[in-house]
């Protein structure tokens, strides 16, 4: 465990996780976000003897502003595509972290208590750690423990604050953008974000809505998506009505990301997506790493307090002070 400096025995934890052991899934996700250094590579040691596993998922990423009832949604369409007996389902639910106490209130399993309670899903929710991407830094590492686990529907629900969930863009196959009925207006401040990187659009809680205001969300998202360039070539994004409660749409919603799935195949599409996405995630990982070991440098921790103090009273810009601090660590690496 996290707390512990137990020793971890790597290849029995991933033979665990082949095996679809919940409890040694669990802990590798835990260890993955762990910020403890030994926590990190005992981690990466699991992660990097998963990655020859042979599972061939579809991973979808559930976005959209607060409200429009994600984990509802995702509950009916787990449940339809559980229909497939050969379907395994992993949800990573990422809830929002309070940036003054970095908790987080990781309430999404107990939405989903249908879902929670069948052995063909495993349900994870991860705090986003003030992370800006509507995910948590370490989802893409989850979702690759949980393909190794044999699940092969990887469902991704995002945080659902604006237009910082094109983070998700990074890590899943389809995106699929929620939207209320009535939100209309509200498209033209996120179409240039979520919406261009959106593969689907639900309108949600058709049932507890006016038939007019459906019309125009529907009407509004079809309007923007013909604004916006192509994501692929081959691929025209449907705006679908749904409502989780009532079950309407969600046969439908689970057809279309299917022909998703066997159009992008086909042209070559998914591969290169999967294969672009891996690419950009080293760039950001290897950001990520850089700005971490930057700031664990004994130089840059003793000088610190020195460059901020004089930035703070005006004596230099922070320009100045960050390029001070970077200087520094160049011409003194050790």
């Amino acid at each position: 465990m996290p707390g512990s400096r137990k020793h971890i025995p790597v290849e029995e934890t991933v033979g665990l996780i082949m095996e679809g052991d919940r409890g040694a899934l669990g802990r590798a996700i835990t260890l993955i976000e762990s910020s403890r250094p030994d926590h990190q590579e005992t981690a990466h040691n699991i992660l990097d003897s998963c990655l020859p596993s042979p599972t061939r998922s579809l991973r979808i990423g559930i976005t959209g502003p607060p409200g429009t009832g994600k984990s509802t949604l995702i509950e009916s369409l787990g449940l339809e595509i559980l229909k497939n007996p050969d379907n395994r389902i992993a949800i990573l639910a990422i809830d929002p972290s309070s940036e003054r106490s970095g908790g987080s209130i990781l309430g999404d399993k107990a939405r989903m208590e249908k879902l929670a309670s069948r052995k063909e899903v495993y349900i994870r929710p991860s705090p986003s750690s003030g992370y800006l991407g509507g995910t948590s830094p370490k989802t893409h590492e989850a979702i690759l423990l949980c393909e190794a686990a044999g699940y092969n529907v990887i469902i991704v629900e995002t945080v659902g604050v604006g237009q910082s969930e094109i983070g998700i863009a990074s890590m899943v196959d389809y995106i699929l953008l929620l939207v209320l009925p009535g939100s209309g207006d509200e498209l033209q401040g996120i179409k240039r974000g979520i919406m261009e990187i959106a593969d689907g659009i639900a309108v949600t809680k058709i049932d507890e809505a006016e038939q007019k205001s459906v019309h125009f969300a529907r009407a509004a998202c079809e309007s923007s998506l013909k604004l916006l360039q192509k994501k692929y070539p081959g691929w025209e994004p449907r705006v679908m009505l749904t409502s989780a409660m009532a079950g309407n749409g969600i046969e439908e919603l689970w057809r279309n990301i299917r022909f998703f799935t066997d159009t992008l195949k086909k042209s070559g599409d998914f591969e290169k997506n999967r294969q672009e996405q891996r690419i950009r995630l080293l760039r950001a990982e290897t950001d990520r790493q850089l700005v971490q070991a930057f700031h664990n440098k004994e130089t840059v921790r003793s000088l610190y307090p020195i460059v901020a103090s004089a930035v703070e009273k005006g004596n230099i810009s922070p320009f100045s002070g960050a390029k001070q601090l970077v200087d520094t660590v160049i011409r003194n690496p050790r």
